[in-house]
């Protein structure tokens, strides 16, 4: 058994926001790993917003009020994927102060070395490719 960290955008779906993206063929590999009892945290910079502000000190980057991260955490329950932690490992605070989400293997668009593609029919951005993904997962004995 693995604890996963899994981005969202770009790696879920494709990259859409403030909207949730298109299916992009994570969710038989995800529930593929949770069927080998494998546990997934939701590691995005989704968040969710009560009002709009502007990143002090940052000239481009405004936040507009919207439920994000919610939205995130909604795809997974619609797609029966259950989280084992939003952003965090849930014990990990017993031992380390650390804000850094400690797990055995993350997946997400921006790692080197982690297959992507391009389909311009989803989105003009790369995206996790999960065909490719599911062969890593299998050669590492994840599924």
């Amino acid at each position: 058994m693995a604890i996963i960290a899994i981005d969202f955008d770009g790696t879920c779906t494709s990259h859409e926001f403030p909207k949730v993206g298109k299916d992009i063929g994570a969710v038989p590999v995800l529930k593929e790993l949770i069927e080998n009892e494998h546990k997934l945290i939701l590691f995005t910079m989704r968040c969710d917003h009560s009002e709009d502000f502007k990143m002090t000190g940052q000239s481009d980057i405004v936040a507009i009020k919207g439920k994000y991260l919610t939205d995130a955490v909604n795809w997974f329950k619609d797609n029966d994927i259950p989280l084992y932690g939003i952003q965090t490992n849930p014990t990990q605070h017993t031992w380390t102060t650390s804000p850094k989400c400690f797990v055995g293997l993350y997946i997400d668009d921006s790692a080197l070395g982690c297959p992507l593609k391009i389909d311009r029919n989803i989105s003009d951005n790369s995206f996790v490719d999960w065909k490719e993904v599911r062969k890593l997962l299998i050669e590492k004995n994840y599924i």
